[in-house]
């Protein structure tokens, strides 16, 4: 059996998650206890005493989901259970951030700081209210390349997260979302669902964050990951550190190609994953990708116990 770990994305935070973690392992206490020090507030009384919508704003829920992956990972760490358990580490848009941490790529510290600096400029990059997110089901990739592009009509519009065979978010101007989500459902889409996001994520829209990102990369230390990442805008292996850096920059604009990365590890010879953190998304995500592959949880101390006792 050849295990991959994944690390969630925006939208798998609640409140609380990650507390019962850091009651049972003091290692798990450490990470967020590091991450609030590192921001200069107290991210994890948000996390879990706080409200959803503050939680859910981009630039803290970025650091917030991270500091639960790094929590969980540090319980399995606890009993036993190292990140070279894993012949692979990826994470869904900012949970490639937390991939990188857990595999000793980049520090904890400077990854929660480069998480709230990504979420505010993210946020700032597009006014409120003129981009949009839609999740396009039933149609493939090449078919929602197709509608984004008849949708567009001048203005910016692309699909932005291939999820799963069933599953591509378009990303853009919120009127060419809009015609999208009404040319998909024409084109025979089963159903085009506006996402609750706050911006345009991974699309052209963002290049001011990606600019942003670009400057807040040069001056961190990246090493080479102790296990490899398959990058997002790749679908790849890498453990470069420039090449990193320079993907973690493109990633602001670029697809999030999960399906292909899931497909890429699964040729290189994974066979299960461990999805690391909040929620079950991505192992859903995984389960349409291929069903002989198989997934597990592992974001609370019972997953973890469960687990370790084989």
């Amino acid at each position: 059996m050849t295990i991959a770990f994944v690390f969630p994305g925006q939208g798998a935070q609640t409140i609380g998650m990650g507390k019962a973690l850091a009651e049972a392992y003091p290692a798990a206490k450490a990470v967020f206890d590091e991450v609030d020090a590192a921001l200069g507030e107290a991210l994890s009384q948000l996390v879990w005493e706080g409200d959803i919508e503050t939680l859910t704003l981009t630039q803290n829920a970025q650091p917030a989901l991270m500091a639960t992956s790094l929590a969980a990972m540090r319980a399995l760490e606890a009993e036993g259970v190292s990140i070279d358990k894993a012949a692979f580490v990826a994470g869904h848009s900012l949970g490639e951030y937390s991939a990188l941490a857990a595999a000793g790529a980049i520090s904890v510290a400077d990854t929660a700081r480069l998480l709230r600096t990504r979420g505010q400029a993210m946020q700032s990059a597009v006014p409120v209210g003129e981009g949009a997110m839609a999740a396009i089901l039933g149609l493939d990739l090449e078919a929602v390349r197709a509608v984004a592009e008849e949708a567009a009509q001048g203005e910016v519009c692309q699909a932005a997260n291939d999820n799963d065979p069933t599953q591509v978010v378009v990303s853009g101007a919120k009127a060419a979302v809009e015609r999208a989500a009404e040319i998909a459902k024409e084109k025979g889409a089963k159903r085009a669902v506006t996402l609750p996001v706050s911006a345009p994520f991974h699309c052209a829209l963002m290049q001011p964050a990606a600019d942003v990102m670009a400057e807040a990369l040069a001056d961190v230390a990246i090493t080479s990951p102790a296990v490899p990442l398959i990058a997002n805008v790749r679908a790849d292996a890498v453990t470069d550190p420039d090449e990193i850096r320079k993907l973690l920059v493109e990633q602001v604009t670029g697809s999030v190609r999960w399906r292909e990365s899931v497909q890429s590890m699964a040729a290189k010879g994974v066979t299960e994953f461990w999805e690391i953190g909040a929620g079950k998304a991505l192992s859903g995500m995984i389960r349409k990708i291929d069903r002989n592959l198989t997934s597990r949880q592992v974001g609370t101390a019972e997953d973890v116990a469960a687990i370790t006792a084989g």
